[in-house]
């Protein structure tokens, strides 16, 4: 039987669509196949079609959620240190629903790992060539994405619309004068 990509797509999509309504719920460990499929009114054989258990299709959904890193090279003119706050705000603020919960008290404490990773990654190469200590390097970009995320992470689960432009400012502020000068 041929199946159409289009069907394939949409059947996938509501498998994940009925796991995100119960994570959101409930954590991961008490999540399973049976709850997921009879929520999208699919049964277990076409679940395992697409994922192969419930991480996995957390897994996925992180995945697509975690920004393009190529897309975010393309955006950083060659040799500027300029990081672009702006646009990863940008990339927060379209996936919200999903980092507000998968970085929450609730979420998967390994998806904020995968974010800081992903993110170094896009900005060692930036500061690398001022820092030639590898040890402080990494202690830099740690301590840089762990507030970049947190900061966005507050704002995004305090407010139902966060000014992103108040947003990008406030990191700036802090990435160029640290928090106790803005304290000043």
């Amino acid at each position: 039987m041929i199946k159409q990509p289009e069907i394939t797509m949409q059947t996938k999509n509501n498998l994940a669509d009925a796991f995100w309504q119960i994570y959101c719920e409930k954590r991961i460990e008490k999540i399973t196949v049976k709850e997921i499929t009879t929520k999208a009114g699919y049964n277990r054989s076409t679940f395992y079609e697409y994922y192969t258990d419930v991480y996995d299709v957390l897994e996925q959904i992180e995945a697509s959620v975690l920004p393009d890193i190529e897309k975010h090279k393309k955006m950083i003119p060659n040799g500027s240190m300029r990081f672009p706050l702006k646009h990863l705000v940008e990339v927060y603020n379209k996936n919200k629903q999903y980092f507000i919960v998968l970085l929450g008290k609730n979420g998967d404490p390994a998806f904020q790992e995968k974010m800081k990773n992903t993110y170094k990654d896009l900005v060692r190469p930036m500061v690398k060539t001022y820092e030639s200590d590898d040890y402080k390097l990494e202690c830099s970009l740690e301590y840089a994405m762990s507030a970049i995320i947190g900061v966005m992470t507050y704002c995004f689960t305090r407010e139902e619309q966060p000014d992103i432009e108040k947003t990008v400012v406030l990191l700036n502020d802090f990435m160029n004068n640290g928090v106790i000068g803005l304290l000043k």
